[in-house]
């Protein structure tokens, strides 16, 4: 059985037909899936689902781009969605420093309350961190959250401080590329059981059908090609990075 954790089913290319396309990732051995939030519209989209799907589970967060879109932090509507039973983490939430969207002392302001969030309600995280590595190792560090650094691009040194740190790396679609040598030799040195899965659907579709709207049974190319990297099993590799998902957001 495989675990997706992050993933955007309020995207329209994944809402069609989606009662269909569970069913069809059930048969493919997806157990669990987290649709993430990208601001407070998205993320109680992401509760709606989570309520109408078993496997599904949300993350509620403010994308570092779309804080610029929100009049004000809100913590106690964020509370509120929080406490829902199937929200299992804050996210997706974090540092983008490739896009000029949003001014970085703006993010840096809201990345800072939504981490004390955090960690006030006890919830790990997704952190989504893009050419922002510096700052994103430096509020780590000073909150000391748990959970994931998703769709990871740093070096190997800063997976191991992020592991150091007691968190996990999230491995998508990017690391079975042919330009992925870097994040190749992250999987290589990190061990098995601080790495999950996910997907980022319907982005980052991993080959062999890069290019095509990502869903989460795709997840299965993920985990053989990690496979591959460890000289392990591909069935050691889901039962070990599924179970880990489970324990870092509490899902039994």
């Amino acid at each position: 059985m495989i675990f997706d954790t992050h993933a955007h089913y309020d995207d329209e290319r994944l809402l069609e037909n989606l009662p269909k396309t569970v069913e069809n990732m059930k048969r493919n051995e997806v157990c669990a899936i987290i649709t993430c939030g990208t601001d407070y519209k998205s993320s109680e989209f992401a509760l709606k689902l989570a309520e109408q799907y078993d496997i599904m589970y949300a993350a509620v967060g403010i994308y570092p781009h779309e804080v610029i879109n929100c009049d004000n932090f809100d913590r106690e509507r964020l509370e509120k969605m929080l406490s829902h039973k199937k929200a299992v983490c804050v996210g997706e939430i974090g540092l983008d420093y490739y896009y000029d969207d949003t001014p970085r002392d703006m993010q840096l302001d809201w990345i800072n309350q939504l981490l004390t969030l955090a960690n006030d309600c006890n919830k790990p995280i997704t952190f989504h961190d893009r050419d922002a590595h510096a700052d994103t190792m430096q509020v780590l560090k000073k909150y000391r959250p748990k959970g994931v650094v998703h769709c990871f691009s740093g070096s190997v040194e800063m997976a191991k401080e992020i592991v150091n740190l007691g968190m996990y790396i999230g491995i998508g679609g990017v690391v079975t590329f042919k330009n992925a040598a870097k994040l190749v030799k992250v999987v290589d040195e990190i061990p098995l059981d601080k790495i999950v899965l996910e997907t980022d659907a319907p982005y980052m579709a991993p080959e062999p059908v890069r290019g095509t709207v990502n869903r989460s049974d795709y997840i299965h190319y993920i985990a053989e090609r990690i496979a591959q990297i460890k000289g392990e099993s591909v069935d050691t590799v889901c039962d070990v990075t599924t179970a880990t998902a489970k324990q870092i957001f509490n899902i039994v």
